[in-house]
């Protein structure tokens, strides 16, 4: 089975053939593209709200890298005195070191749980913004077409989604 981005991309091209196949009368279109990977990359819009989760999150990874250095400094300590210690404290010493290495492996767990939900809400975010200012910028520069990985704006004069649906709800009505 191909994925999905295959079919994605064959449909972003039979769009795009179709527009092409527009009566005469449409035949100077105004086609663009954008390459949405450039822009998540480059806007600075991108790189200030990775700084700002950055900063967000700064406190935090600060702790879990100094808890992390405690605890090695604790494990060498152990380590070291491991051969002067009684049965009872060498236990002791070791159960409480594995809970510390699994308190902090929660916490890491945690950060990471948090920093990713927090970054996927800025990317949906900041996806949204792009797309607005596309489409915004293709309506004020008369654009009919814009395309990328999938069609991001199309003018009234080239979108024929609601003639298909149409013909999807004939051919639908006609095999029940």
């Amino acid at each position: 089975m191909r994925p999905v981005s295959y079919f994605a991309r064959r449909l972003g091209a039979l769009v795009l053939l179709a527009a092409l196949a527009v009566p005469a009368a449409a035949a100077d279109l105004n086609i663009g593209v954008v390459n949405l990977a450039r822009l998540l990359d480059e806007a600075p819009q991108a790189r200030s709200a990775m700084q700002a989760l950055q900063d967000e999150f700064a406190p935090r990874r600060r702790d879990l890298v100094e808890q992390t250095k405690a605890l090695q400094t604790q494990e060498e300590t152990l380590q070291r005195d491991l051969a002067t210690m009684s049965e009872d404290a060498r236990r002791g010493a070791e159960r409480d070191l594995r809970e510390k290495q699994r308190d902090l492996a929660r916490r890491q767990n945690e950060y990471l749980e948090d920093l990713n939900l927090r970054r996927n809400e800025e990317l949906a975010n900041l996806q949204r913004s792009l797309m607005q200012e596309v489409q915004s910028f293709a309506r004020s520069a008369n654009y009919d077409l814009i395309v990328g990985d999938g069609v991001l704006y199309a003018s009234s004069g080239v979108d024929i989604t609601a003639q298909v649906l149409a013909r999807l709800e004939s051919t639908f009505q006609q095999s029940e």
